[in-house]
């Protein structure tokens, strides 16, 4: 049984109460009359969401792709972390991207001239909820807004998550359409149709692929704390090398707690060999001097944008003359990524433009079997073997964004004003590569920028965190003293 069924099922004897563990006290008639009196209200009235307006006219773009249609799409519940404790909750991107809502639980359905969210409002002081109930109790969880809140925050009519089974079954064959894999409860009522609900998923992708200006605005903020936390990293350099990667990785996630939400994206530290494993996110090596460490991090604002920016650095604080020339090389293709950046040009044109650069870097270092021409056909792209991972993706609510959206409109499509894409190159030598020179083996080098396109071509969001690798010593000197 889900967690979402099991908060409304009867408990049975083999059971804990409802909300409840088996070691929690008892409680008794007159502690939990006594309990339920002398309570003052406490309803707000909340000003407007800044994100209220733009999600509205999101939802009407929404019903308008779909008319006469019943879209249905869940927030999620809690997910277990271990036995009984769950992990911190963050909505589905979809969900609140054309609702502004962070509850768990809550269920937005959008159908012609009717937008609900359908929500689980604050605990009532009628019931043991609020003082009993583990995931959803006031004294337990924290307050949970109550539904005029809500529809005075979002600008949405609320009704309470209870009466979502009712009123879509009372709406009869109304094509719908649902966001599946969020919900138990809602999977279970509504009825699959494998190719209506991919379609939704679809639509619901390519919609954020152009990000309003209220979005640059959440980008660009997660760039600026991003930077900051890139920043709190270096100062505490001596912390570094002394406990190694795990103390980037805790640093780094202090600032985003204080100035954002969370992390966006599991951090990753890699220091020395870590740096040539792609998502290296265990940490849990030395920083070592006279090695190199790539920090790929990024924090997820309040309204859950995030940032993603790497950076490779020294861990002396200067380049070898080695470690300049590779990481001038990443530098180089990174830059010819982001100059390819400008409407109207195609989304694969920046990876092409970075690869074709590292292409030419590994003919000049003698490590390609074939010219740098022949292994860029896309027949041959033996020139991956060290560059491994795509140069871009899309960046907004989700650190790999509109991932649903069809080849055509993304990754086989166009760039268009107010798309944000990272440009990321990399050089990686594995240390058991014997086709390299001993001295490169267990390098891994990328850096990574998010970039805004322009109506004339682009702007790096994430450009207050230095690239050159001048720059870079300059940097580390200065916060180090």
């Amino acid at each position: 049984m889900s967690k979402d069924e099991h908060q409304t099922a009867a408990p049975t004897a083999a059971e804990p109460e409802q909300g409840t563990e088996s070691h929690d006290p008892a409680v008794p008639p007159a502690y939990r009359d006594f309990m339920r009196t002398g309570w003052g209200e406490r309803e707000l009235d909340l000003p407007a969401h800044p994100v209220a307006p733009y999600a509205a006219a999101r939802r009407r773009r929404l019903a308008e792709a779909f008319p006469g249609e019943r879209l249905v799409l869940p927030a999620g519940t809690f997910k277990v972390r271990s036995n009984d404790t769950d992990y911190r909750f963050r909505p589905d991107t979809a969900h609140t991207y054309f609702s502004g809502n962070q509850t768990t639980d809550a269920v937005l359905v959008v159908e012609d001239g009717t937008e609900v969210l359908y929500a689980r409002p604050r605990s009532s002081r009628d019931t043991d909820e609020f003082f009993r109930d583990r995931q959803y109790g006031e004294l337990w969880a924290g307050r949970r807004p109550s539904m005029h809140e809500m529809s005075s925050s979002l600008g949405l009519e609320v009704r309470h998550l209870d009466s979502l089974e009712d009123d879509l079954q009372r709406r009869g064959s109304t094509k719908t359409r649902v966001l599946r894999g969020l919900s138990s409860a809602v999977d279970r009522i509504v009825t699959p149709d494998a190719g209506l609900d991919d379609e939704l998923g679809r639509v619901a992708s390519e919609m954020r692929l152009v990000k309003d200006e209220w979005e640059v605005g959440e980008l660009r903020e997660a760039c600026d704390v991003t930077t900051l936390g890139f920043e709190d990293s270096v100062r505490e350099w001596d912390n570094v090398l002394e406990h190694g990667e795990r103390w980037i990785e805790g640093t780094f996630f202090r600032r985003a707690r204080a100035m954002g939400n969370d992390i966006g994206y599991d951090s990753i530290v890699g220091g020395g060999k870590h740096a040539t494993t792609l998502h290296w996110i265990e940490n849990s090596g030395s920083i070592t001097p006279g090695e190199l460490v790539l920090l790929d991090m990024g924090v997820e604002g309040r309204n859950l944008y995030t940032a993603d920016v790497t950076r490779t650095l020294p861990v002396d604080g200067r380049w070898t003359a080695r470690q300049r020339e590779l990481y001038s090389a990443v530098l180089a293709a990174q830059q010819a990524g982001i100059d390819a950046v400008r409407p109207g040009a195609r989304f694969a044109s920046v990876h092409e433009a970075s690869m074709e650069v590292l292409a030419h870097a590994l003919a000049d270092m003698g490590l390609l079997p074939v010219s740098a021409e022949e292994a860029l056909d896309p027949e041959s792209k033996v020139y991956a073997r060290w560059t491994l991972h795509g140069t871009s993706h899309m960046l907004g609510m989700d650190v790999h964004d509109c991932g649903r959206a069809a080849p055509e409109a993304y990754a086989k499509g166009v760039l268009a004003e107010g798309m944000v894409l990272t440009v990321e190159p990399g050089l990686y030598f594995q240390e058991d590569d014997l086709l390299v020179p001993e001295e490169l083996r267990g390098t891994g080098i990328r850096i990574e920028d998010d970039v805004l396109v322009t109506a004339t071509g682009s702007e790096n969001l994430s450009a207050s965190l230095p690239r050159g690798a001048d720059e870079v010593e300059a940097w580390m000197a200065r916060l180090r003293r």
